[in-house]
């Protein structure tokens, strides 16, 4: 089981083990703000929830410039597992500008595209294949995106996870 941990200004900072979180609140690093009932931890003094989501208690300073680092993955999980061209099912990532011509593996020149699309594009721009883009490929923003293992968040934590408005 893992736990969301959230900043003491309520902003997702990482995923731990339960252990590790359950730890932070018995120290008094941490207080808990969502758990999991059905699921209680026993030990030879009693009873805990087990924590779900927890609390700093102080606030954790964070870099400015933390950017989220290119990865097929995260193409995938961007584009929300469909082709950038045709809107098919996508399990490869595509380089908008291709490699062969200076195309570089930054988050505005990748994006997810399936096989049939890919295999036909080879090695042109979309404005060769008379293509248009169903989407326009950018770095992916919000705190869900710098905080590893959110990709498989659970109920409890949405939220916390969802974009401020």
């Amino acid at each position: 089981m893992r736990t969301l941990v959230l900043n003491a200004g309520y902003e997702p900072l990482a995923v731990v083990s339960f252990k590790r979180a359950l730890v932070l609140v018995m120290n008094g690093k941490a207080s808990v703000v969502a758990c999991d009932d059905a699921h209680p931890v026993l030990g030879s003094n009693g009873e805990w929830d087990r924590p779900s989501v927890i609390l700093l208690r102080r606030y954790v300073r964070l870099p400015n410039a933390r950017r989220v680092p290119v990865s097929r993955r995260g193409v995938l999980r961007r584009d929300g597992q469909r082709c950038g061209y045709c809107g098919a099912s996508a399990s490869t990532i595509d380089h908008v500008l291709p490699r062969s011509r200076g195309g570089a593996d930054s988050w505005e020149n990748l994006v997810a595209c399936c096989l049939r699309c890919n295999n036909t594009k080879g090695d042109r721009t979309p404005q060769e294949m008379g293509w248009s883009m169903r989407i326009l490929p950018r770095a992916p923003h919000g705190t869900a995106w710098l905080v590893r293992g959110v990709e498989r968040a659970q109920p409890q934590w949405e939220e916390f996870l969802a974009p401020a408005a």
